[in-house]
């Protein structure tokens, strides 16, 4: 059965030792595609399936005899790594002290962050659960402080010559066409982006990026789940939280490199594949600032059905 929506065409093949078998029932409980079914006391594929193997490997690492392989949709099972004892996980009050800890940094010291550290941050972002395999994320890092401070002021650059949108007149022209939410958006969000990217800019300022020792930008490819690259880079800031850096994430550059010749020239001087629905950047470094307090969060809204 063909996996359209994902850009995938088949599904992943399974291979089934079955003199190993137990009938243990483990890969058919995990298995929410149906796939598999218990026979005699060995595990048989099933006459139907919801999918198809879609390859999450649920069934792969559950298997307590190494029964199951699973080879497609760029998995295999040379990947299978053991898993960390579980007394290395960090304690609930452990992970919320990481969490309450964090601040978006915008200040960063000249001091470039070692490539053992963006490789860990890209190994942490990898877990992340992002719909099916092949994952469809797509990731560009700009490793050091030069690279970043040039995207930075190519992306000025490139701004200056659509700063038209952002004007009053324009503004005004589109302001019948538009939704009210629309002209507050243009208002109140689109044009201060502008203003504040290039004129500060100009004036040697960098309010991109910041001129950040790294930056990570994670986005899709056409067909991925609108929600896939955001979590990618949350597991990215965390790790490199996690690693002593201080992070930040900035959503304003994806929307502005997505359509026409421009944006698309753009992308492709930076390997940036295709536009995206859905992108974020992050940027990490090292930092002096120290705070002494946080702030307490909240919800809109938070409905509880018992």
């Amino acid at each position: 059965m063909p996996f359209l929506s994902y850009g995938v065409n088949e599904p992943a093949n399974v291979f089934i030792d079955y003199d190993k078998c137990n009938g243990c029932g483990l890969c058919a409980d995990v298995c929410k595609d149906q796939s598999f079914t218990i026979v005699h006391q060995k595990v048989v594929m099933a006459d139907k399936s919801f999918l198809g193997c879609v390859g999450c490997d649920h069934c792969m690492m559950i298997c307590p005899a190494g029964v199951i392989a699973i080879e497609g949709r760029s998995l295999s099972p040379v990947q299978l790594v053991d898993l960390p004892d579980k007394s290395s996980i960090p304690s609930y009050n452990s992970l919320l002290a990481l969490l309450q800890n964090r601040h978006s940094i915008r200040s960063f010291l000249d001091k470039e962050v070692e490539i053992d550290k963006i490789n860990q941050i890209l190994e942490a972002a990898q877990t992340a659960p992002m719909c099916i395999p092949p994952s469809d994320v797509h990731v560009l890092v700009l490793e050091n402080q030069k690279t970043v401070r040039n995207f930075a002021v190519e992306l000025s650059h490139y701004m200056t010559g659509m700063r038209w949108k952002a004007s009053n007149w324009y503004q005004l022209l589109k302001r019948p066409f538009l939704s009210q939410e629309h002209n507050v958006l243009l208002q109140g969000l689109i044009q201060p982006i502008f203003d504040n990217y290039i004129n500060n800019m100009e004036q040697g300022k960098n309010r991109i990026n910041y001129d950040a020792p790294l930056a990570m930008y994670f986005y899709g490819s056409p067909d991925t789940d609108l929600a896939d690259p955001i979590i990618a880079a949350t597991y990215a800031m965390l790790a490199g939280e996690s690693l002593g850096l201080g992070t930040c994430m900035i959503g304003s550059i994806h929307p502005f490199i997505q359509k026409g010749k421009k944006a698309r020239l753009f992308r492709e001087k930076y390997g940036i594949k295709q536009p995206s629905s859905s992108g974020l950047f992050v940027v990490f470094g090292y930092t002096d600032i120290n705070y002494k307090k946080g702030v307490k969060r909240s919800f809109a809204d938070i409905v509880r059905m018992g």
